[in-house]
């Protein structure tokens, strides 16, 4: 059966969510749709390159399509846009060898999470306003320590119970353009809620209430406490999805600008 490379994005605020359920709108959910409506064809599969939360956003997401239609890609891409949702937008379809994995051949995945320094009439669903000054040369000197191959235990938890926990961040950056902070982090995959986690403990750092010895802990034994600075969901997009071959890219292809205003 042919198999389809989806680039996707998407306005998370109003889903449950990627992952298909019954009860619930999830963007998967709304895609399956789209695939019915267009190709009349109910033997298919649908495949994500991973899950991410209610409210949570992407840029980039990537899943395959299997499904046994001679429809063009191209052709095909625009009849599902045209019957998605307009908070759902297929960026890019190609055909794909059928041995490609949308989740499993995934190398690196990148994450941007913006935080808002000021109330925003229109951020609301779009990022994190925190009213606290932030010291962001502070939070900057310490995300050395959450590179690299490390136990992240205390910051979220595996899909399924008995998992590893170590995760390998190769990049964090935080960039400040106007009113914006930008967390930009690149990794081998995630945990539940370990980038929220992690944006939330960084943010306690620049607001003065945790120090680079309180990180430092939280790697050398289990804590509870990043669960309750976990930042809220708005503010974080799923931003790419590496496979082999593609170069980090270490600058953040970021689209918000239409939030900071």
């Amino acid at each position: 059966m042919p198999r389809f490379k989806l680039t996707i994005e998407y306005d998370g605020s109003r889903y449950r969510g990627w992952q298909f359920q019954r009860e619930a709108a999830t963007i998967m959910g709304k895609l399956m749709d789209a695939v019915k409506e267009v190709y009349k064809i109910s033997d298919y599969e649908l495949y994500g390159a991973g899950r991410t939360d209610a409210g949570v956003h992407a840029l980039g997401q990537v899943a395959h399509l299997d499904i046994d239609s001679a429809m063009p890609p191209y052709i095909a891409m625009e009849r599902l846009n045209e019957v998605l949702p307009s908070s759902i937008n297929i960026l890019e379809m190609v055909k794909v060898s059928p041995r490609f994995h949308a989740r499993y051949d995934a190398k690196h995945r990148s994450y941007v999470y913006h935080i808002s320094r000021r109330r925003t009439a229109f951020g609301k669903d779009y990022s994190w306003w925190v009213k606290e000054p932030l010291n962001v040369a502070a939070m900057a000197d310490v995300t050395h320590h959450f590179v690299g191959m490390k136990d992240y235990k205390s910051f979220g938890a595996p899909e399924k119970e008995g998992e590893s926990t170590l995760v390998k961040i190769d990049h964090l950056k935080i960039f400040e353009v106007d009113d914006s902070i930008l967390i930009h982090i690149i990794g081998s995959h995630f945990l539940w809620k370990q980038v929220r986690r992690m944006v939330g403990t960084l943010a306690q750092v620049g607001m003065g209430k945790l120090t680079e010895n309180d990180i430092d802990m939280f790697f050398r034994e289990y804590s509870t406490l990043p669960a309750k600075f976990t930042a809220p969901p708005s503010g974080l997009y799923l931003e790419r999805i590496y496979y082999a071959g593609d170069a980090l890219n270490e600058e953040p292809s970021w689209l918000i600008n239409i939030h900071k205003h």
